[in-house]
């Protein structure tokens, strides 16, 4: 699966002259965690909602809040050096950066404009759809030899029982010389 199937594609963006209350209130409106930052249609940075919230004064301090927020630009507080994908990226590619960074977005670029904008709740929900976990079914895990043609194996069995599968994958065994295969079956009676 391609991050161009789970992005999205209408980007809520500001611009680096924005200010921080425009930012807060975008945020909050929009119920989004992270804001690219745009110049015609180019990423120049990216806030988030952490970014925003450790800018902000406390609602403790009796002070012109308003002015502080009004006068602080987006420029002065955004990231500038964002790592991005491409919608040709695989969503699990996506995923390990994701993992390896420990961010919570992925802007999307193409021919240097930004055109989707893929989270860490959308890779999410991809593995939960690609895993059947979120319609009724059963798991089950079947541990054989780590050798071709087990998994046709095993598949054949499902065949003969007449269940269908909904998701399959492998996972690492334990024991040396094999592997678990990973059943979601569309049985309530495994």
């Amino acid at each position: 699966m391609l991050v161009e199937e789970i992005m999205k594609k209408k980007v809520i963006t500001v611009v680096p002259e924005d200010s921080l209350a425009t930012a807060l209130r975008i945020t909050k409106e929009n119920r989004i965690r992270h804001l690219p930052v745009v110049e015609n249609q180019v990423l120049v940075g990216i806030v988030s909602d952490r970014d925003l919230r450790d800018v902000c004064p406390s609602r403790l301090v009796n002070e012109d809040l308003d002015h502080l927020l009004q006068d602080t630009k987006i420029k002065d507080i955004m990231q500038k050096n964002v790592i991005t994908a491409h919608p040709l990226d695989f969503v699990e590619d996506a995923a390990s950066v994701f993992y390896e960074f420990r961010i919570g977005c992925l802007p999307v670029i193409h021919k240097g404009k930004l055109v989707g904008i893929v989270t860490e709740t959308d890779v999410l929900h991809t593995l939960v759809e690609l895993m059947g976990v979120n319609q009724p079914s059963s798991h089950i895990e079947v541990d054989v030899m780590d050798k071709p043609g087990m998994l046709a194996e095993v598949a054949d069995i499902f065949r003969t029982l007449n269940v269908n599968v909904t998701s399959v994958y492998l996972k690492p065994s334990s024991k040396e010389g094999r592997k678990s295969l990973v059943f979601r079956v569309q049985t309530m009676d495994p």
